[in-house]
């Protein structure tokens, strides 16, 4: 067989592009001569972090529609035709064997126009509930990898394989809880509280711990705080001028999450699929504060399939300013709760996602090559 070809889409965000670089890293473990080209989203989080990670990207000039002014969406809608232009030509020069669709702007225009060019598709679906463009380009994708039971109210059920979502693999690496604590400089005999919005930032969430800063002051705990990049530097001038902030750690961005996991007894988070995968497969006591701004509120819709299973805790985003950090202080004091929640998200845990995933990228080339 030729040397296999594969072009993986998508972006916007960690939760799209982690997995996807898994799914590279599996592609390359299993056969290192494949060459595999990414296609993203100019301006977005991809253009830096697929290169960062090792490979070639090519930026589509796609952007989401406006759903509050439809006539913004004339600019977009020229943006979408110039997409499929320069996807069209990148699809004919690369000539790959199979297109895979991560979610994110990009992956409408690069699946769309690879079926239509009789190009095998596949489509890696992170939540609960899948946005409308993955419930578009389902209708003619080969195979659809999900990572939670019951897609078969938006996906033909036939073409459903699940296989959860695939993780950044060095959060599974071997790493010690006393590495963890000596690289934050943590107090070995307090509890400590991971808290996470997202590599941006999550707003409601920073304002929930700033609004609770003497209380935990008087706590016996520690806190990892990623504050994001966005509110970081007004954070970093605010809290020395605070109490109860002495034992508050805080950073723009984790870059290493393994420690910081480790680290926790708890940890408080956006509901992303990206993220609730890792902590299922880390089986980490878990306070959840899906966002209100993601489309078709997915977010919330993912943590409720925890919740349901009392794998789970959670605060909506309304309500965290008020209630989220006395409770979490609440939570991690209940040893008992901590370990019936981490035992209930392992249950959850889907293991090797992104070799599962590049097992059906193989099987539906070899069905290709089969016809030709």
């Amino acid at each position: 067989m030729e040397k296999l070809r594969v072009i993986i889409s998508g972006g916007g965000t960690g939760g799209h592009i982690f997995p996807a670089i898994a799914i590279a890293d599996a592609l390359k473990k299993e056969n290192p001569a494949t060459e595999i080209l990414f296609v993203g989203a100019e301006k977005r989080m991809e253009m830096s972090r697929v290169p960062a990670a090792g490979y070639e990207i090519i930026g589509l000039p796609v952007s989401g529609f406006n759903r509050r002014s439809l006539l913004k969406n004339f600019s977009v809608l020229l943006k979408l035709l110039k997409s499929l232009r320069i996807a069209r030509k990148v699809l004919k020069d690369f000539k790959p064997h199979i297109a895979i669709g991560v979610g994110g702007y990009a992956s409408g225009p690069l699946l769309r126009v690879a079926t239509s060019m009789g190009i095998p598709t596949l489509i890696q679906e992170q939540n609960s509930y899948p946005g409308v463009t993955n419930k578009l380009l389902a209708k003619k994708a080969s195979k659809i990898c999900v990572a939670y039971e019951g897609m078969e109210k938006f996906f033909p059920a036939d073409k459903i394989i699940l296989t959860g979502n695939p993780c950044r693999q060095t959060l599974l690496d071997d790493v010690s809880k006393d590495e963890a604590i000596e690289f934050f400089q943590l107090d070995p005999n307090l509890k400590t509280i991971l808290i996470i919005g997202g590599s941006l930032g999550a707003l409601t969430i920073n304002r929930s711990v700033q609004s609770s800063l003497k209380e935990i002051g008087d706590s016996d705990v520690q806190i990892i705080w990623q504050a994001g990049s966005l509110y970081f530097s007004e954070l970093y001038l605010e809290l020395p001028n605070r109490e109860g902030t002495a034992r508050i750690h805080l950073y723009p961005f984790l870059d290493r999450m393994d420690l910081a996991y480790k680290a926790a007894d708890l940890v408080i988070s956006r509901a992303g699929a990206s993220s609730i995968s890792e902590l299922s497969l880390l089986g980490k006591p878990t306070i959840l504060v899906p966002s209100p701004n993601v489309a078709e509120d997915h977010q919330t819709k993912n943590a409720m399939a925890l919740v349901n299973k009392n794998a789970a805790i959670l605060v909506h985003d309304k309500e965290a300013e008020s209630t989220l950090i006395s409770k979490a202080l609440e939570l991690i004091k209940d040893e008992s709760k901590l370990a019936e929640l981490s035992i209930n998200i392992s249950k959850l845990a889907q293991r090797d996602s992104a070799d599962r995933i590049a097992d059906e990228i193989m099987k539906l080339v070899m069905k290709k090559m089969k016809k030709i």
